[in-house]
């Protein structure tokens, strides 16, 4: 056997009790150091250099372990922070107090309502023509409901009354949900 061979058998022998010794405790910088601080006999400086190295990247590796593990610790005490809604039968079902807060919450916001008459189409030249006491003739009969328009949508059907010297609406049918979406088609 040379000189090197002893080496590189001596440096197998102490990387296999290191091994062994990282099995049952994690090595510290200076362990790893101390290993390769050991005067090799043969010259196998290269051996030395290799064997360096590895032990920097199993330094690195046990960083970014205890590194990762941080990591998730944080992760989960966050995600442990994290409320969720209760998403059982019971607390699905609508109770009246629920309803009533829901409604109150809308209430105050502001529609469009309009009557329409009815409509028709006129040519610019036609409308310039227009003076006072002009008559424009609309595409509904006499006596045909008024429709009445909430937002541009249509929700009601009526007629014409008076009340108190002002025009009035009252209401004779309402647009039932299925009519509605069929008139958006």
């Amino acid at each position: 056997m040379t000189p090197d061979d002893i080496d590189q058998d001596k440096l197998a022998a102490e990387w296999a009790a290191a091994l062994d010794d990282q099995d049952e405790k994690p090595a510290s910088q200076n362990d790893i150091d101390a290993l390769f601080d050991q005067p090799s006999g043969g010259g196998g400086g290269g051996d030395d250099a290799l064997a360096a190295e590895w032990a920097a990247a199993l330094a690195d590796e046990e960083e970014t372990s205890i590194k990762r593990e941080r990591d998730q610790e944080a992760l989960s005490r966050q995600s442990a922070k994290a409320k969720f809604k209760d998403m059982t039968p019971e607390a699905k079902a609508q109770r009246p107090d629920n309803i009533r807060r829901d409604l109150d919450f809308i209430l105050d916001i502001p529609l469009d309502v309009s009557a329409e008459l009815g409509r028709t189409k006129l040519l610019i030249n036609e409308l310039l023509q227009l003076g006072q006491g002009s008559v424009i003739e609309l595409n509904k009969l006499a006596g045909e409901p008024l429709e009445i328009y909430v937002n541009g949508k249509l929700v009601a059907r009526g007629e014409a009354v008076v009340i108190n010297e002002k025009f009035g609406v009252r209401l004779t049918d309402i647009i039932s949900p299925i009519e509605r979406v069929k008139q958006l088609a």
